[in-house]
């Protein structure tokens, strides 16, 4: 027995400097074999902890800040946006708005060659500024949009892939869950690349920066799409016909429906994503109005028009308050507690508080609407659900970091991307190509909370740019959902689409799409200003 023990202490330590990879290997083994993600990134972490103190190579002091990551995870009110933005998609879900969209740009595009697919692509970006959910995008234009392109006469692979890209829209366009999570990863990364510099003052990036930098990229994205989807219409006009003129109704009628549908959903982004580039709001300020925004819209939908304190009185009541209320933080100085308040401050504060008083009306009337819609529990119960699944990664994935540093991952990481040839651009065409293939078999929480922290700080030691590149691994992130043969966008399609549409064709239809955004990134890549030039400009 003592040799057979002495073999093993032999082996493990012969093994321990490869360790930091083993647990790599082991952690994509147990998520490719379908275990839940949290646990394990957790377990294998812990696993990979005892091996280090049995062979020596792990201090347990690197698990003594574990406590201090869930609880900043809790407290840090950049996250705080996350459940809000979440809560936001689902109410525009759950409320039907998202079908109302569909139906009006159909009838607005339908004259054209391809027009079905050209509204599919404009509401995927309207539902991606307005939600960021992948999966509440691509499952409702499947359900609504596919089906009906079929009978069109669409092909089956063209009409799939348009909806499954324009579902991908939702990761890139901001407000973005990914871009959210991105922000805070590429902060603390930018951090500790400053520090290990010797620099003791280091600059921040905010969730704001990325939100700047992704906006130019996600339209060229959405352009991109269209222009694809145009060229295929004139190509080859019968994969993607118009619909005929008894079908789609009068064009006037077409812009009377855009009209009336439009505008709520439009003034809900300018008012989230315009406070947060102007520097009015944070992104969780944002986040908390656009919650609010789409609860009063939800509700003047649902709302009765003859009912006074749970109708749309109380609705547009609400929304008027919340308007003012910017209206006079803009033009006047609202602050409490000063010595000197002008005459005109005074009754701006009184109307303020009167203002702010009305607000809670239209939130309880909508709430109300939806409780008698049976909608609001479904609404309360996914949101719980898609924040409950991020937060428990967050935490697995703080585990897991801490233990792959005390393993000496980081070093790892550091000696294989500066032994990497190409300097510089050889390290990110590296990084670019391993978070491509991950996003073969990963999602895109994952790879953020796993990958990015591993490769942020030494590729930001080099010199690069950290919104330039939040927002590469970004778009590189978005093709996760649309590569076989684990793409989600692929799957949540798969499960709403017709017995007609085979597996095959889905897969076919989204790899032009695959190649759009891998165009994107080659673009950004050669022109970085697509990224930068927006958060210079506003924020510098």
């Amino acid at each position: 027995m003592e040799i057979a023990v002495g073999d093993i202490q032999f082996c493990l330590c012969a093994a321990a400097g490869w360790l930091d990879i083993a647990m790599v290997a082991v952690l994509c083994a147990m998520l490719m074999a379908g275990y839940p993600v949290a646990f394990s990134l957790a377990g294998t972490a812990l696993v990979f902890a005892v091996i280090g103190l049995m062979t020596g190579v792990f201090d347990v002091d690197f698990l003594r800040p574990f406590p201090q990551r869930v609880y900043g995870a809790v407290v840090n009110t950049t996250l705080i946006a996350v459940p809000m933005f979440i809560l936001m998609g689902v109410i525009l879900e759950k409320s039907k708005i998202a079908e109302e969209l569909l139906e009006a740009m159909a009838k607005l595009f339908g004259s054209l060659r391809g027009g079905l697919g050209l509204s599919v692509t404009v509401v995927g970006a309207l539902l991606a500024a307005s939600t960021g959910i992948v999966g509440a995008t691509v499952v409702t234009m499947g359900l609504l949009s596919l089906p009906t392109m079929l009978r069109r006469g669409y092909d089956a692979s063209f009409a799939s892939g348009s909806i499954a890209a324009a579902g991908t829209l939702g990761q890139i366009i901001p407000p973005s869950i990914v871009l959210i999570l991105l922000g805070d990863v590429i902060s603390n990364a930018y951090q500790k690349a400053q520090l290990e510099q010797g620099v003791f003052a280091p600059e921040t990036v905010s969730v704001g920066d990325l939100f700047a930098g992704a906006l130019f990229p996600g339209l060229m994205l959405v352009g991109l799409y269209l222009l694809w989807q145009a060229v295929v219409a004139v190509t080859r006009p019968h994969k993607a016909p118009a619909i005929a003129a008894a079908d789609r109704g009068s064009m006037k009628e077409a812009w009377a429906g855009a009209l009336k549908v439009l505008p709520a959903p439009l003034a809900l982004i300018v008012a989230v994503l315009g406070s947060i580039l102007a520097g009015a709001a944070t992104p969780t300020e944002a986040a908390s109005v656009g919650a609010v925004g789409a609860l009063l819209i939800a509700g003047a939908r649902m709302a009765p028009k003859g009912a006074l304190l749970a109708g749309r009185m109380a609705v547009f009541a609400s929304a008027a308050s919340i308007i003012g209320l910017v209206a006079l933080t803009g033009f006047l100085d609202l602050r409490l507690g000063r010595e000197d308040i002008a005459p005109a401050e005074a009754a701006g504060i009184a109307l303020a508080f009167l203002l702010f008083a009305l607000t809670p009306w239209g939130v309880i009337a909508s709430l109300v609407q939806l409780r008698r819609q049976a909608t609001l529990a479904p609404i309360v119960d996914q949101t719980a659900r898609v924040t409950t699944m991020v937060f428990t990664i967050l935490i697995g994935a703080a585990v897991f970091t801490l233990v792959f540093r005390g393993l000496g991952g980081d070093e790892t990481v550091g000696a294989a991307l500066e032994a990497t040839p190409g300097g510089v651009a050889g390290a990110v065409v590296t990084v670019m190509l391993v978070m491509f293939v991950l996003g073969f078999f990963l999602d895109f929480i994952e790879i953020t909370l796993v990958v990015v922290p591993l490769v942020g700080p030494p590729l930001l030691a080099m010199g690069l740019d950290p919104v330039w590149l939040g927002v590469m691994m970004a778009i590189n992130l978005q093709t996760s959902f649309l590569t076989p043969p684990f793409g989600f966008a692929l799957f949540y399609l798969r499960g709403v689409a017709p017995p007609e549409v085979r597996t095959a064709d889905i897969y076919r239809g989204a790899i032009p799409f695959i190649g759009i955004q891998l165009l994107a990134l080659a673009l950004i890549a050669v022109f970085p200003q697509l990224a930068t030039w927006l958060p210079g400009v506003l924020y510098d």
